[in-house]
């Protein structure tokens, strides 16, 4: 059976976790990844064990360990919900994916800024993941730096969601793909 890995790149509050979620429900054998979650677990359970400054080690492990498992021990596809803004980084990642047999999806959320703040001012995503940042407003600032549009030579398959609206016809087409 062919496998397929499924990343997300975008900004917060692009609709990444929303994507996933709604593309799980359609895709059978399918695992959402979701550092969110891993994050706040962490904040909820091992608080005394985060970092005051710094990367997130913990969190990174947590997240690979879930990953190898699901990689090597599952036959499932992987629906990776991160922000996956940085080129090398998401290189080396679908790297990984591809020597383990994977093929490889990159869906690109391009949803102009003020969308994006709009959804952070009208929104009441729970900030307790948050630890080095006092809201969304601030990630965003700091992603609005970060790199841009992933190139067409980084994942066999990119599809690039601009609009809401081009939600449902994004993952109809993954479906497609994977099915066939």
């Amino acid at each position: 059976m062919e496998r397929f890995v499924i990343m997300t790149v975008g900004k917060t509050h692009s609709g990444k976790t929303t994507f996933a979620k709604e593309l799980k429900k359609d895709l059978r054998n399918a695992v959402v990844i979701d550092q969110d979650v891993h994050a706040l677990f962490l904040r909820n359970h091992y608080q005394e064990l985060l970092p005051q400054s710094g990367p997130n080690d913990l969190k990174y492990a947590i997240t690979q360990t879930i990953i190898d498992y699901a990689v090597k021990k599952t036959d499932a596809h992987l629906i990776i919900s991160n922000a996956n803004l940085n080129r090398t980084s998401r290189t080396k990642l679908l790297d990984y994916y591809r020597n383990q047999g994977f093929t490889s999806i990159i869906v690109y959320f391009d949803l102009p800024e003020t969308t994006l703040r709009r959804r952070i001012a009208d929104g009441n995503r729970d900030t307790a993941m948050l630890r080095t940042v006092s809201g969304f407003g601030q990630i965003l600032d700091r992603q609005m730096d970060e790199a841009g549009e992933p190139s067409a030579d980084e994942a066999d398959h990119q599809f690039v969601i601009r609009d809401e609206n081009d939600v449902l016809n994004i993952i109809n087409k993954i479906l497609s793909t994977i099915k066939n």
